[in-house]
């Protein structure tokens, strides 16, 4: 597995080694000695969710300000592109924001640790992603930042206008959002 730290350090962008053949391919997609060995310290996921989506959904930006989940994510189908942005105030990097195009095919993964909002647009007709996280999903503790704060500027490759929830809709600018310490 390739590990390369983005230009947020913290965030981790993970490559497996692939085996293709005219049958197809196999990869490991996670183990845990080699993901521990890559991020410097011990995990435990304690959830796994799976999402579908079609082309212009935008999920995000999405944070929880206690039980803050750290996630590992990943598509099986289609391709998206993958934001996180730092919001734990005491860092470097605050309100600067990685962005990688994750799909099916180049099996990227990207490590986002506690302390960053995520979220991710769909490029192809359909997408399937999956993420794994170290806390429980804490409705009452979660926090949305808009998607396209001026502030951030974020360089989201948008096909039109994103398609969004009516909570994401709804999310408040980076400079009125509650963050960490």
């Amino acid at each position: 597995m390739k590990t390369t730290s983005l230009t947020i350090p913290d965030v981790i962008l993970l490559e497996p080694k692939v085996f293709s053949d005219e049958r197809g391919f196999f990869f490991e997609s996670f183990n845990q000695a080699k993901f521990e060995a890559a991020i410097g310290k011990k995990i435990t996921f304690v959830q796994e969710n799976h999402s579908r989506s079609v082309k212009n959904v935008l999920r995000g930006l999405h944070y929880q300000i206690q039980q803050p989940q750290s996630k590992l994510v990943r598509v099986v189908a289609g391709a998206v592109f993958d934001v996180a942005v730092d919001v734990r105030k005491s860092s470097p990097t605050f309100g600067q924001w990685v962005g990688e195009i994750l799909s099916a095919e180049n099996k990227k993964q990207l490590w986002i640790p506690e302390g960053f909002a995520h979220g991710f647009i769909v490029l192809s007709d359909t997408a399937e992603f999956l993420y794994l996280t170290t806390d429980h999903w804490a409705p009452d503790h979660e926090r949305c930042i808009l998607w396209n704060d001026a502030n951030l500027a974020i360089d989201w490759p948008l096909d039109g206008e994103p398609s969004l929830s009516g909570k994401d809709g709804q999310g408040v600018l980076f400079e009125a959002a509650e963050v960490f310490a």
